[in-house]
């Protein structure tokens, strides 16, 4: 995989072309100083959340009490920096669509962080929300940090402008969510995204689903993107309609779910599952789904939470866990 692939898959890049098949977003530049505060391995304290309204505890007497917490007098509180500017142009932006977003850099989002939002989810309504999410993910740190570090070409690192991509929040149902992989400008393979569940309706409208694909790759992606080796991600909706949603590279960086990166670029074993219906098996992608709830696995992304044991002692739901801690 070569670093102008990557370049490629940057959101702007792409965007202007496909925006009438995709979601409403808007893309606003990431200062350098926002870029800063979100590489600091500092702790973590969210820029741009509103501090609640003090409330002094009165005692008996009418005077403050006052806590001492610390001998130490060289202990600072720690507060996040402020981007006014910036604020107001993302708060403006998230306005305009409608008030809630789903938030991404030029290749990734934070999906790897939600289960540390309130809602769970990646769901945003201010540039605090997004700064949460940001700051917790290991996704966002590698589009920040080595954004090239799969790629096997000699050339310089290009210069990267970093972006903040601010897209229409939309209730998505994992089960329509399905990664398309492109070898020389053909689709050799259509995987569910969400390939650790098993959803009934997929194999109930496989020959739809997957004809429907590929009407759409062939009359709205074809020979239009810039690169002829690539993956992109769709959504199919309940009237199967199909509407895109990103770019990635073609090789490993990208995820290749119920592939394997060795058949993608071999070609080899990739007909065992193909779509059915009136297409030749030259021309068919292989689709692949999960076939059975017995193949469900855990998602991925669960290795990036905290710890079970940490949220069973926060919550109190392991009275064992908690009488061993204390005995520490």
């Amino acid at each position: 995989m070569k670093k102008e692939q990557v370049v490629n898959c940057q959101f702007s890049v792409w965007y202007p072309t496909f925006k009438k098949h995709t979601i409403k977003s808007l893309i606003l530049p990431l200062p350098q100083n926002v870029i800063d505060y979100l590489l600091d391995d500092g702790t973590l304290v969210v820029s741009g959340r509103e501090e609640p309204p003090s409330h002094s505890q009165n005692n008996d007497s009418g005077e403050e009490e006052e806590i001492q917490w610390s001998d130490d007098e060289t202990t600072a509180t720690a507060t996040a920096p402020e981007f006014p500017e910036f604020t107001s142009k993302v708060q403006e932006a998230i306005n305009t669509l409608d008030g809630s977003v789903f938030p991404k850099l030029n290749w990734s989002s934070p999906r790897d962080a939600n289960w540390i939002a309130m809602n769970s989810s990646l769901q945003c309504q201010s540039l605090s929300d997004i700064f949460l999410l940001f700051k917790s993910s290991d996704f966002i740190a590698h589009d920040l940090t080595q954004p090239f570090i799969h790629c096997n070409d000699d050339s310089p690192d290009p210069q990267i402008n970093y972006e903040l991509v601010l897209r229409k929040w939309c209730e998505l149902i994992p089960g329509g969510e399905f990664r398309c992989f492109v070898k020389e400008n053909k689709l050799i393979g259509i995987s569910q995204r969400d390939y650790t569940q098993y959803y009934d309706h997929i194999s109930k409208q496989e020959d739809d689903t997957c004809r429907s694909i590929q009407d759409f790759f062939q009359e709205n992606i074809q020979y239009k993107f810039l690169d002829e080796d690539f993956v992109f991600d769709v959504y199919r909706d309940s009237r199967g309609r199909v509407w895109l949603i990103d770019f990635n590279p073609f090789g490993e960086v990208t995820d290749s779910l119920l592939f394997t990166w060795e058949e993608l670029t071999s070609g080899t074993n990739l007909r065992d599952e193909n779509c059915g219906g009136e297409t030749t098996e030259q021309d068919s992608p292989a689709f692949r789904y999960t076939t059975s709830d017995v193949t469900v696995q855990p998602s991925p992304c669960l290795s990036y939470r905290i710890p079970r044991d940490f949220v069973d002692l926060s919550t109190g739901e392991d009275a064992y866990k908690l009488i061993d801690f204390l005995k520490l």
